[in-house]
């Protein structure tokens, strides 16, 4: 099976009140660990690139380990550039084989927006490509994305029928209150999401898939495994994971994750070398790593994004 595009995996999810997951890849111990946790769930899976993660690996190496992932497991996979910055870097991806783009032009006025997303989708749909785009503005950090808390911006529903008809695009990323990164909310804080405007937006798009950026839930036992090992990651949490179950059920077809994996890798890791000091092969300690990637990955698939057994 070659790598597909997310359009017949929106339209069962949208059906099935259920989302994909889309973990962010930079390594093939990453990739490994996703795959393999898809391949025993049987989910189908969006692996998502990022400008850093084509800076640091390679877009060549990582479209390749992709497709290995393809060949292996024969599960429905789409490659998807994850906050394509313009049309140049979303044309790059689509050009590189990607079957699935985002173009980010959030932090441009609508008007703008809607122009720099319609040349993208011109491109992409003449290739076969998917696209996404986003209207209102996430808070938080994470690779190229940086939105200060006071520049965020929640979607309008008033907006979003006219920017998805202007645009041609396959699917929408909202801001509801979810937030880049792993430092979203201190302890004591209640984050909470806009079921309110996600409602809205569903019955002014009826059965078009809607996307959360931000959703990672930040794993507070391996927050602790990294401190208790030397770490220093200050006390926050991240969206609690019954409030993304919840939006799965709704218009949300797709949901991003990348903080978690993070989290899981490093807690793998500084447990490895803290209890085996004399260890140098890296087979040892990023095979603890990628078990903890697919441990993670396993428990999103079944327990937050129901999507085991919709391959």
């Amino acid at each position: 099976m070659p790598l597909v595009t997310s359009t017949e995996m929106f339209k069962k999810a949208y059906e099935g009140g259920y989302a994909i997951g889309a973990f962010n890849v930079n390594n093939m111990e990453t990739i490994q660990g996703i795959v393999e946790a898809g391949k025993e769930c049987n989910s189908p899976l969006i692996l998502q690139v990022s400008a850093g993660a084509r800076k640091y690996a390679n877009p060549v190496y990582l479209k390749h380990l992709v497709e290995a992932a393809v060949e292996t497991t024969g599960l429905p996979i789409v490659l998807h550039l994850d906050h394509g910055a313009d049309f140049e870097a979303c044309k790059a991806a689509v050009d590189d084989g990607f079957t699935s783009v985002m173009i980010d032009a959030s932090h441009h006025a609508f008007n703008e927006n809607i122009e720099i997303t319609k040349k993208v989708v011109a491109y992409a749909h003449d290739r076969g490509v998917v696209v996404e785009a986003e209207l209102g503005q996430l808070a938080g950090i994470e690779d190229a994305v940086n939105v200060k808390a006071e520049d965020a911006c929640f979607t309008h529903p008033d907006e979003v029928y006219e920017f998805t008809t202007k645009t041609g695009i396959d699917s929408l990323a909202i801001a509801i209150g979810t937030s880049h990164g792993a430092y979203k909310f201190k302890p004591g804080q209640k984050p909470q999401l806009r079921f309110d405007i996600l409602e809205e937006v569903g019955k002014r798009l009826p059965g078009f898939p809607i996307v959360l950026h931000g959703a990672s839930s930040v794993p507070q036992d391996q927050v602790a495994i990294i401190n208790q090992y030397g770490g220093k990651m200050p006390d926050a949490i991240g969206i609690p994971e019954d409030m993304l179950r919840k939006a799965a059920t709704m218009a949300v077809c797709k949901i991003n994750i990348d903080s978690d994996l993070r989290v899981a890798c490093t807690a793998a890791i500084r447990k490895h070398m803290f209890e085996n000091p004399s260890h140098f092969d890296p087979r040892q300690y990023l095979g603890d790593a990628r078990a903890a990637v697919k441990a993670l990955v396993k428990h999103k698939i079944v327990d937050v994004l129901g999507s085991n057994d919709k391959a």
